[in-house]
């Protein structure tokens, strides 16, 4: 086994060996950031090395991080995992799965393959009822055929509570059954990751001016909650108001300064809503003299760019979905999260941006966004390894009739944004000329104080 691995993917190794002497099925939960591309090229290095596979497939949720699984794959095995002759196997998106032929299916019969699943949470389903598209391929397809699978994910769970294909539960309670578990604070204990500074942005004086027939009126709210919850103002909304990206940008900026007096090529990331925000903020950007890169799954050579600046030492990337999950860039260490998706899993795909360590000395990341009630739960949650009331199966059926058909794909080889299905969510969808209009509708102004409260919680 190569000299280099880390010590948790020496063990989870050794662990799915041992396991795959009785079962053909290795599920892995390590946290974002950890390293789980490299530990499953280096497991599938084994098993060719023992005689026990001829081929490997794998799959992933965006064309990012299947680039990601060939260039990792093919270093650690020595060969090309892009399904050309003489290729040791290749590697798609989920939605490709979609369009593969009889042919290609049959390979998992007449050769021993072993399939690796990044981020299988996308993929929901034990039955085809209640499994959506991607799930339903796994189950026809590879689950009884592959000669060995690994499943891998850092944020093992469904927002819609539905059962991961490839996944076991516990009886009667429903609780998620990893096999091997590597999470956040073992990472960071090991040096592995970053320690996580979550910035929380407050004001203790927003000023709500209404506009009726009978003239104006004004309110004040001593916190952004307390608007959210007692105006017609929308968290949508706030993530647009020039002041709010402004201070967000202020504070990501002046942390990314401080960050590059000790590692020159620190970079930033700011998570927007839709392609139209994403240049807002990239215009904020440049009125600071800052230079950025916007990357969206509208961007003709979205690839090409976020290679460039992975290997440059552009000080920021402004992403729509394209950067939100597997996508290695490990000089991320600053981001600004202003995205509308309000999800636990959402976000700590998000966090694990800037979690994956370079060095000695690039030991903290920081994110940060706006005090939301919901977004602060989860902030406060991030020590919690897989938080118990998330990993767990409903209950709930579905009506008969229901269809599902949840997964989505229009080409099948070029989605470079990725579907996130479970959280109900196109992250490349450009809604931001309807909410404009709609904002325009809106009879009321919005003013803040000066005075921001910020809230640092240090996770460990």
């Amino acid at each position: 086994m190569t000299s280099s691995l880390r010590k948790w993917q020496r063990c989870c190794i050794d662990k799915a060996l041992l396991r795959f002497d009785t079962s053909p099925h290795f599920f892995c939960q390590a946290t974002p950031g950890a390293g789980k591309t490299r530990m499953a090229a280096e497991l599938a290095r084994v098993l060719f090395e023992q005689g026990k596979i001829d081929l490997v497939f794998c799959f992933a949720p965006s064309c990012q991080v299947v680039e990601g699984f060939r260039t990792t794959f093919s270093q650690v095995l020595g060969k090309r995992l892009d399904g050309q002759i003489g290729a040791v196997g290749t590697a798609l998106t989920y939605q490709a799965m979609d369009y593969q032929d009889d042919e290609f299916w049959r390979l998992l019969d007449e050769y021993r393959v072993f399939t690796v699943f990044d981020e299988i949470h996308h993929c929901a389903g034990h039955d085809p009822l209640l499994s959506n598209s991607w799930g339903q391929q796994i189950i026809q397809h590879v689950q009884d055929r592959a000669a060995y699978t690994l499943a891998l994910s850092g944020t093992p769970w469904r927002s819609d509570e539905r059962a991961i294909a490839l996944a076991r539960y516990s009886s009667p309670e429903e609780q998620l059954i990893c096999d091997y578990r590597y999470g956040l604070r073992e990472a960071i204990a090991d040096g592995v990751c970053r320690t996580p500074r979550i910035t929380l942005i407050d004001n203790q004086k927003v000023m709500l001016t209404e506009d009726a027939e009978s003239g104006s009126s004004v309110k004040s709210f001593p916190s952004i909650a307390k608007l959210l919850d007692e105006s017609p103002v929308t968290y949508q909304e706030l993530l647009r108001h020039d002041e709010v990206v402004d201070k967000l940008l202020d504070l990501g900026c002046a942390k990314l300064d401080e960050l590059r007096q000790t590692e020159p090529n620190a970079g930033g990331l700011v998570v927007c809503t839709d392609i139209e925000h994403a240049h807002q903020v990239a215009g904020a950007l440049e009125a600071r003299g800052e230079t950025c890169c916007v990357v969206t799954n509208k961007t003709p050579d979205a690839q090409q760019r976020i290679n460039q600046f992975r290997r440059s030492d552009q000080r920021w990337i402004v992403a729509v979905s394209m950067i939100s999950e597997g996508t290695d860039i490990p000089r991320l260490q600053v981001c600004c999260y202003l995205s509308r998706i309000r999800t636990e899993l959402h976000y700590r795909q998000v966090l694990g941006r800037v979690l994956r360590r370079s060095g000695e000395s690039d030991d903290q990341a920081w994110l940060f966004m706006l005090a939301e009630p919901t977004l602060q739960v989860y902030a406060e949650r991030i020590a919690e390894d897989l938080p118990e009331d998330l990993a767990v199966l409903s209950r709930a059926h579905l009506s008969e009739g229901v269809a599902v058909q949840m997964g989505a794909a229009s080409d099948p080889g070029s989605s470079s944004g990725s579907y996130d299905q479970h959280d109900s969510e196109f992250t490349g969808l450009n809604t931001g000329s309807a909410l404009a209009a709609e904002v325009k509708r809106q009879a009321y102004q919005l003013s803040f104080s000066r005075n921001y409260r910020e809230m640092l919680l240090a996770c460990f």
